[in-house]
């Protein structure tokens, strides 16, 4: 599961070889692979680029592979339709959005069998909140929101979002450079719904980031992780998968869930309504629903999978059984799910959002 300084090189090296296949669009199928092309767009370092060589090795299907860092700067750009993406993986108030406004095509699990008998049942239940029938979604990570403390650099256990907002940490606080879950924290503090549209409740939320901005060393998202472990901030909001990984690499590390309350998040597959290689998407998906393959994501990623399949197959206990990788939700209080809030909701967001990073 660690990822040394070697394996990152490789990393990088292959994902550029992906990303510069972007080009050969216009080239023939010979060039593009023996049985076509896969268009995928997917978050940053979600998966194991070994992965999608198998798939390639295997399928005859060449990869061409696209990341993003947040939903908001993905859903524009598949709007558009700049490029032709087959498949992306949004989280579950985007998939919402992208079901409500028609982008997206359904499901047909019998081209997709691992993901009929891989992913587990509760998982799809959670699913049903951003796709009721679980007609356009498949699981592929989840997990929550948090805070991960450097127990070396902090005067005592830090348990609640509102230690976020104390002094003593100035300038040794991250947080995420995301609309929703910088509200989410500051909505949480105030014991307010990560989901409210009421006027007076997200002017308060407002506020409380402005005023803890003075304190914040940095928005980020991504390199929340490598901040932490080179002990360059004490605290940081953090997806509980790489707070898995920033512990194997420095164990002082801390990650709770506050007692506040928090986002328990799903991220998942879909095919976009014209995808130009549907019948290649599905076969992506369902290699990646497999157990042995999900098994080596979960091990390069560290995000919780749904795939329960591949967690039998997990041979460390203490992983296996994690309160971090697979906590029993039922003893915590206050966890939501985002749910897509309008074209009003967003827009109303992300002025606040705006005034929040201008101030």
């Amino acid at each position: 599961m660690k990822q040394n300084t070697l394996v990152k090189i490789k990393r990088t090296a292959l994902l550029l070889s992906l990303l510069t296949a972007v080009i050969l669009t216009g080239c023939s199928s010979s060039d593009r692979g023996v049985n076509g092309q896969v268009i995928v767009y997917n978050w940053g370092e979600y998966i194991d680029p070994e992965t999608l060589r198998m798939f390639e090795e295997e399928s005859g299907i060449r990869v061409i592979y696209d990341e993003f860092e947040t939903n908001e700067s993905m859903y524009p750009k598949v709007e558009s339709g700049a490029v032709a993406y087959d498949i992306a993986c949004p989280s579950d108030y985007m998939i919402s959005r992208m079901i409500e406004n028609g982008m997206l095509s359904e499901i047909d699990y019998d081209k997709i069998p691992n993901a009929k008998k891989n992913i587990g049942a509760q998982y799809y239940e959670q699913a049903r909140g951003f796709d009721p029938d679980n007609k356009y979604a498949i699981p592929y990570c989840w997990g929550t929101v948090g805070i991960l403390y450097n127990q070396t650099m902090v005067e005592e256990p830090i348990t609640r979002w509102e230690q976020l907002w104390d002094e003593k940490y100035a300038d040794n606080i991250l947080m995420q450079d995301s609309v929703r879950d910088a509200f989410m924290v500051a909505e949480k503090l105030n014991g307010f719904s990560m989901n409210t549209l009421d006027p007076a409740e997200l002017e308060i939320a407002k506020n409380a980031l402005i005023g803890q901005k003075p304190l914040v060393q940095a928005y980020v998202v991504d390199q929340v992780r490598d901040k932490m472990i080179g002990g360059e901030a004490a605290i940081g909001v953090i997806y509980s998968g790489e707070a898995i990984y920033t512990q194997q690499e420095n164990p002082d590390l801390v990650y709770v869930i506050p007692e506040e309350g928090t986002n328990v998040w799903i991220d998942s597959w879909v095919i976009l309504k014209n995808a130009p290689n549907k019948e290649n998407a599905e076969k992506f998906i369902d290699f990646m629903c497999r157990p042995d393959i999900a098994l080596q994501n979960f091990d390069y990623i560290t995000y919780s999978t749904p795939n329960t399949a591949a967690r039998e197959l997990i041979e460390d206990e203490e992983i296996k059984n994690s309160e971090i990788a697979f906590p029993d939700l039922s003893r915590y209080d206050n966890l939501e799910t985002y749910v897509y809030l309008g074209e009003e909701g967003d827009s109303l967001y992300n002025e606040l959002w705006k005034e929040v990073k201008s101030y």
